[in-house]
């Protein structure tokens, strides 16, 4: 027999509490949760619930009171160290320091405090059963799929922003080799100093800890500086989609590999119309393939609008210029557009330019040999449980 209180004791009372309290009386997930696992998961998705690698140590010392590596015994996810022997197990925190983490961690709502009628923590046998009073450990299975899906999340946006820092210092280098190359033609071009400063001061910046948006804004003015250069030397025009018309990529033209890409996941077919939902296929066929926009959205994609909204709100992160995003628009249709920005998006880690890549097939819907349809038919196929390659 064990009921846990809703107030704390001797603590302030909140909404907050209670709706906490609200959500442990729910049944616990079937599945089984190895509490190492999500700690692991914990670390990396630590930012989206606002604790710190301090906090989590104090997390770890916790769960190692928990007997068992999964988290599937009710009975005892109610741990009751005193604070000395807490303390000890993290080699001799402060006491004090060790009460502010653990306040931190029930703030966040990864574990709960189910306090005894005296504060005390302790166990209580008797003919009905036992009784713990303690830090509840419940909250880190109740929340395991919310924890998990942080932990994507991250991962996610750490790939891309070693991506975009690994673009950005190959076009450092192209910029200065280009900029020899033109000195040594003839002379310098007439903003070849401000180039030589974007360059110095990017080397200032990239040594700071820079998020998605500012990484792909340093990328496109990169890009854009690479054009004007590549312009005002003879003999360096490109005709390549990847610089004539998106200032996001580099000046380099895409590889066989990334041709071989397309053709993977890409089907040639008829073009979809330019307007409305595509032809046949469905919404939750589409997010069954591409799941990973929706960890990147900032609401519920429910239907064809909502995923279009998603993919204005995704698109910036991942590098694509306007005006490319604009013409696979009026190439493909917007929703087709923002089907095929997904797709790319479930395969960003093997896409070495996705600006180029949409680019590309953009204009193969201009000449109609281009199926949305078929494109996430294929991509579905090749990310099945038989698909085990990273290139076709």
């Amino acid at each position: 027999m064990t009921y846990h209180a809703i107030t704390p004791f001797r603590r302030p009372m909140d909404a907050v509490r209670i709706h906490r309290h609200a959500t442990l009386m729910q049944p616990a997930p079937g599945e089984s949760v190895s509490k190492w696992a999500i700690l692991r998961d914990l670390v990396t998705g630590r930012e989206a619930f606002g604790v710190s690698d301090r906090d989590l140590t104090v997390l770890q010392a916790l769960i190692s009171f928990y007997p068992g590596n999964d988290l599937d015994d009710p009975a005892r996810l109610i741990v009751y160290p005193s604070n000395a022997t807490i303390c000890e197990r993290l080699n001799g925190m402060a006491c004090s320091t060790m009460r502010r983490h653990l306040a931190r961690l029930v703030e966040a709502g990864l574990i709960l405090r189910n306090d005894s009628p005296n504060g005390k923590r302790y166990m209580r046998r008797s003919a009905f059963g036992e009784q713990r009073f303690g830090f509840d450990l419940s909250p880190l299975s109740q929340r395991a799929g919310e924890i998990r899906a942080a932990a994507q999340r991250a991962r996610d946006t750490a790939a891309m922003i070693a991506d975009l820092r690994g673009d950005i210092s190959l076009m450092r280098r192209d910029v200065i080799g280009l900029l020899d190359l033109a000195e040594t033609q003839g002379g310098a071009l007439p903003r070849s100093g401000q180039y030589r400063d974007l360059v110095a001061f990017a080397a200032r910046t990239l040594r700071r800890r820079l998020g998605v948006a500012e990484l792909s804004a340093l990328r496109s003015e990169f890009a854009a500086v690479l054009q004007d250069i590549q312009a005002g030397i003879p003999g360096c025009q490109t005709d390549d989609p990847s610089i004539k018309n998106d200032q996001n990529e580099q000046h380099h033209q895409r590889s066989d590999k990334e041709d071989s890409e397309s053709e993977c996941i890409e089907e040639k077919g008829v073009c979809s119309p330019r307007s409305g939902q595509p032809e046949s296929l469905t919404l939750a066929g589409l997010m069954s393939a591409c799941s990973d926009i929706a960890q990147f959205s900032s609401h519920d994609i429910n239907d064809w609008p909502s995923l279009i909204h998603a993919a204005e709100q995704v698109r910036p992160l991942m590098g694509i210029e306007p005006s490319v995003w604009s013409r696979a628009k009026q190439e493909m249709g917007v929703a087709s557009a923002a089907a095929a920005l997904a797709a790319i998006l479930q395969r960003f880690s093997q896409i070495r330019s996705p600006g180029a890549y949409l680019q590309a097939l953009a204009s193969r819907a201009e000449a109609g040999q281009f199926s949305i349809e078929g494109m996430i038919a294929a991509l579905a196929r090749r990310t099945g449980p038989e698909f085990t390659a990273v290139n076709c």
